[in-house]
């Protein structure tokens, strides 16, 4: 036995997590998305107790008072009032967290129907296949919002009936997405390894497909999230979604649109909530699309 001391070094390789997180932060815009769309969640999630007032109750003697940093402004209202008396930044946060809920089981409604019906176009092929993409290209060749206008016309002006539409509009891509990756999946080596184990279409479909499908579906779901809260907040702004007093970001908008020349932040606030809303989803789905995307990564 020799007495050479042989040292090996174990240079492990860091876990998917690590390695997810390494790619992500190199998008300065991500984080700062992600960092964003963190804090309004936390308000959104804690907003009975973050909101000064009751976002209905309304205050006689505070019609329309400016922000605080107006000459007119008042500390008992940080943002300002609206029309009734109400307090604008209860209002905002509390629509916050309606329209994220809402925004999040739309996705949600989306997603898994959409999962169910690229999955069965993707394993089925032949007829079922053609006729489910071909209503989704039908669905797609129509403009989203006028798509989801039509929907709660037929259905009746409600947020129930707003969810629907909005999840029918959402559900075309999600399809596709998923039949495409099934398509691709299933000409790989380990789904022929597995067919040759004796999986079951199930079995193949739900523990070997899906799973390595799973990376587009979670940066489409998250473009997805920034568009439902456009839809809704549009529908909201129409009349056909969130009815009064609800607090939700569109139904506030229209609420206040008379005012916009007398009293601009009861439009400017809810519409910038939007905007950051919108702004710091998509910078964080451009983030995940990178970190997830083998081809977009950068060594």
């Amino acid at each position: 036995m020799s007495g050479e001391t042989i040292e090996t070094a174990d240079h492990a390789m860091p876990g998917p997590v690590a390695e997810f997180w390494r790619a992500y932060r190199r998008n300065v815009g991500a984080i700062i998305g992600l960092v964003v769309f963190s804090l309004i969640t936390v308000v959104a999630v804690f907003a009975p107790w973050l909101a000064p007032y009751d976002p209905a109750a309304q205050f006689s003697d505070a019609f329309l008072v400016p922000p605080l940093w107006s000459d007119a402004g008042s500390s008992r209202f940080l943002l300002g009032t609206d029309d009734l008396g109400r307090d604008l930044l209860s209002r905002l946060i509390h629509g916050a967290r309606l329209s994220m809920s809402i925004a999040a089981v739309v996705v949600c409604l989306a997603l898994t129907t959409g999962m169910l019906f690229g999955a069965l176009a993707g394993m089925a092929r032949g007829f079922v296949e053609t006729a489910i993409m071909r209503f989704m290209d039908i669905l797609l060749a129509l403009p989203s919002l006028l798509l989801a206008i039509v929907i709660v016309a037929v259905l009746g002006a409600s947020l129930t009936n707003a969810v629907i539409a909005v999840a029918i509009v959402l559900l075309p891509h999600f399809t596709r997405l998923t039949r495409a990756s099934i398509v691709s999946e299933l000409s790989r080596d380990y789904v022929t390894a597995a067919r040759l184990d004796g999986a079951g279409q199930l079995r193949l479909l739900f523990k070997t497909v899906l799973p390595n499908a799973a990376a587009p579906l979670i940066v489409q779901a998250t473009l997805a999230f920034s568009s439902a809260i456009l839809d809704i907040a549009a529908l909201g702004f129409l009349g056909l979604g969130a009815q009064p007093p609800t607090p939700e970001w569109g139904t506030i908008l229209s609420a206040s649109r008379e005012f916009i020349q007398r009293a601009s932040w009861t439009v400017t606030l809810p519409g910038l909530a939007i905007l950051v809303v919108v702004l710091a989803t998509n910078l964080m789905g451009d983030g995940l699309r990178d970190a997830l995307d083998p081809r977009l990564k950068r060594g």
